[in-house]
């Protein structure tokens, strides 16, 4: 796993023990809870339905590795952390330095997401 990139303390580099395919109900899957690695399957870039599935799982409580596999680029790392990855396995290997240029270019969440930034509006009015 040598494109393995971290987007988050639950990053792991385990293997999964389950792969969710695109357009898969991750709801019907029992026993999440003892599952410690749940990767998503970005077959093509453009198919967006993992986001969903991230969020799902995180909003159910997992709190284990969410892992996006395939075909994933650096332009969607910001919004993979957001939509609750904790990890990246892209098909073509992404540079940990650029990973981590682009994850710090946008400082501030304008909306509540899966991740934990708070969002400005927050920020500004407590």
């Amino acid at each position: 796993m040598d494109n393995l990139l971290a987007l988050d303390a639950r990053a792991t580099d385990a293997e999964p023990q389950l792969v969710i395919a695109p357009g898969e109900d991750v709801r019907n899957h029992a026993g999440l809870g003892n599952l410690s690695v749940v990767a998503v399957a970005f077959p093509k870039f453009r198919d967006g339905r993992g986001y969903s599935t991230a969020r799902i799982l995180r909003e159910a409580g997992f709190a284990g590795d969410v892992r996006a596999i395939g075909d994933v680029t650096i332009d969607q790392l910001v919004f993979l952390k957001r939509s609750g990855f904790s990890s990246v396995l892209p098909d073509k290997p992404i540079s940990a330095d650029a990973a981590a240029t682009t994850l710090a270019r946008f400082p501030a969440a304008y909306q509540r997401a899966a991740d934990d930034a708070t969002p400005a509006w927050k920020l500004r009015h407590p």
